[in-house]
């Protein structure tokens, strides 16, 4: 059963890298205005994700000096990785500093991967926060895959075919969900770890990327408006937190 509930969520998650195809339905200019309430809404939830769930759950299953080592962990290896390896998130349609669209291919096939790891240990510690895991998770990628969408495009990828490569690297969450499982059943200190990481890697894509891209939007209304949503979005954590 919890196999098939990882399974289900990691291919939920591979299929919003098909959200590019509204693209072809609404005007892109109405797209990139919608956008910046979802980043706004996701990086509320990410924070509100990391300091309400998966923290909390981590520290019940081992020291408290492990649960934050691992934390900072990842949070470094997500600066180097972003600084290094140019694996970054893009929000608008399109990014200024990526060219090269195999590269991001690859850095989205690992981000993705990782995701099916923090969903499949997820739903091994419980059915109800494996779903909050994955609906946090969702939340994040739908304005992610539309900027990794205009990724493809913008390096020489008609549509179609941005489509179709983008859902391939995504569909590495679902051997992630798999080996979440297996690993957290296997070892009884992993999903504390996986969690931890997770942690820190919204935290680091909340407070680095998410948030900076509120910060540019010059508009007061549509500031205020993005702050109401990120608000929402720390409130829907804490709302799930108290059901659960």
């Amino acid at each position: 059963m919890v196999i098939l509930w990882a399974l289900s969520a990691s291919v939920l998650v591979s299929l919003i890298s098909l959200i590019g195809v509204f693209t072809f339905l609404f005007n892109e200019k109405f797209l990139n205005k919608a956008l910046i309430f979802l980043v706004s809404f996701a990086a509320g939830a990410l924070i509100g994700a990391a300091f309400l769930h998966l923290l909390p759950e981590a520290l019940e299953k081992s020291n408290t000096l492990g649960t934050y080592l691992y934390l900072l962990f990842s949070f470094v290896l997500f600066f180097i990785l972003e600084r290094y390896l140019l694996w970054r998130h893009c929000h608008a349609g399109h990014c200024d500093v990526h060219p090269f669209s195999y590269l991001s291919l690859i850095g989205d096939g690992i981000h993705n991967f990782f995701d099916g790891l923090i969903i499949g240990s997820s739903f091994v510690i419980d059915i109800r926060f494996g779903v909050i895991t994955t609906i946090v998770i969702v939340l994040h990628e739908i304005p992610q895959e539309f900027g990794d969408f205009g990724i493809l495009v913008y390096g020489g990828f008609n549509k179609w075919k941005a489509l179709f490569y983008n859902f391939v690297s995504a569909t590495t969450a679902i051997l992630g969900a798999i080996l979440g499982c297996y690993f957290s059943k296997q070892f009884a200190n992993f999903s504390q770890a996986v969690l931890s990481f997770a942690a820190g890697g919204f935290i680091y894509i909340a407070g680095c990327d998410l948030i900076p891209e509120i910060h540019k939007e010059s508009d007061i209304k549509k500031a205020s408006l993005s702050m109401v949503f990120f608000i929402l979005g720390i409130i829907f954590m804490l709302l799930t937190k108290l059901a659960h």
